[in-house]
């Protein structure tokens, strides 16, 4: 077996921090430095392309023990920039696995790093927040090279990413049928027996467990790429549209926001992660970036006309403001943590939003019933004259 190849992480504040190389080979990649706390399921959030852009910083101590396998995929490809963990286990132990991590990052060509104290790293940007970085697996730049890289990088405010995760055109979502994967009900509920809508869903960099859900709930879906246009989603007769999650700046895709803006009053709308934030700028309101952002299985969130409590997952460094809305929209949800905004509603017409993972894959299933409110949103906009 041949030794550990040594790598680093450096961050724009000038700290370095030296681990071992795993994943993919030679190479120096900037990237927003973001932590995750989720327990498991290492590979939905390496497959989400939500972090397009950002390098990973895993709090669970051990990450690869259950390899990598085909059907848990989250969408086509990897596009997070790299990852870091505290320990790399170099041989999985699960009967689904086709592939260790680490040769799977090297196929995807992401970068990783191993041997990190995560929980000091963690400590860190909590404390002074997301910082640029650069994690390196070519031994040739010095330190003071990467430090410079990190600082100098633009960064990813008012880059639009949506149009490097989505697809190049229009589709029709079937789940694969020849993979092992097969979704149960998580309360014991029955699946939907008969397809009653038709959902046309914005691929703002969609995970494939939106759409499973959206099946489940007795929907058919034609996916369309990040700049379609209202009336092209309209010329395609749709019960709703779904504005999807994906990464960046959500000030940096106006597009998005003007095709919403349109779709507003004519069709019932449900927005997700940046989908939310999108209809957030819609209907008229603002976004900022935060702190550290929210990147994890275990977020508590409230849903204030119930008083009912989510542990939800999460997975965005931005939050619309909720003082910047007009009276028409109500704020829905807040984070218990930290008091932002999770959650819009729209008094009077179809509209809904979640900041958080209603779909999960991986994280908790406590959101699911969002996707039934959608479907009943559907149900009455059809029976309106």
């Amino acid at each position: 077996m041949p030794a550990p190849s040594p790598a680093r992480l450096a961050l724009e504040d000038g700290s370095l921090w030296p681990g071992t190389a795993f994943g993919a080979p030679g190479l120096v990649q900037p990237g927003e430095v973001v932590f995750n706390t989720s327990l498991t399921g290492y590979q939905e959030i390496l497959t989400d392309p939500s972090y397009a852009g950002q390098l990973v910083v895993m709090t669970a101590p051990q990450i690869g023990n259950t390899g990598i396998n085909p059907d848990d995929h989250e969408a086509r490809c990897a596009f997070l920039s790299g990852l870091i963990v505290r320990e790399a286990s170099p041989r999985p132990s699960n009967w689904r696995s086709t592939i260790d991590l680490g040769a799977w990052l090297a196929q995807q060509g992401v970068p990783a790093l191993a041997g990190i104290d995560t929980r000091a790293l963690t400590r860190r940007l909590r404390a002074a927040g997301t910082q640029r970085g650069v994690i390196c697996t070519d031994p040739a730049p010095s330190d003071a090279e990467l430090v410079a890289m990190a600082r100098t990088w633009p960064g990813l405010d008012g880059l639009d990413l949506a149009r490097t995760v989505t697809c190049a055109e229009a589709y029709s979502w079937a789940a694969p049928t020849d993979t092992a994967w097969e979704f149960r009900g998580w309360r014991g509920e029955s699946e939907a027996t008969e397809t009653r809508f038709h959902v046309v869903a914005y691929d703002f960099g969609i995970k494939h467990n939106i759409l499973r859900r959206l099946v489940a709930y007795g929907c058919r879906i034609t996916v369309v790429p990040a700049t379609t246009s209202a009336e092209d989603v309209l010329a395609l007769r749709p019960d709703g549209v779904l504005l999807s999650n994906g990464p960046g700046d959500p000030a940096a895709v106006p597009y998005a926001a003007e095709a919403a803006r349109a779709l507003i009053g004519r069709v019932p709308v449900f927005g997700i992660c940046l989908g939310h934030q999108i209809l957030g700028l819609a209907l008229g309101g603002t976004t900022y970036r935060l702190k550290f952002g929210h990147h994890g299985g275990n977020q508590p969130v409230k849903h204030l006309p119930s008083g009912r409590v989510e542990i939800s997952a999460h997975n965005h460094n931005f939050a619309v403001d909720p003082d910047s809305l007009p009276a028409e929209v109500e704020v829905t949800h807040v984070n218990l943590n930290d008091g932002c905004c999770e959650g819009l509603r729209h008094r009077t017409l179809p509209v809904l939003s979640l900041q958080y993972h209603p779909e999960a894959a991986p994280g908790p299933h406590d959101a699911d019933p969002v996707f039934a409110e959608f479907v009943q949103m559907m149900a009455v906009r059809r029976e309106q004259p």
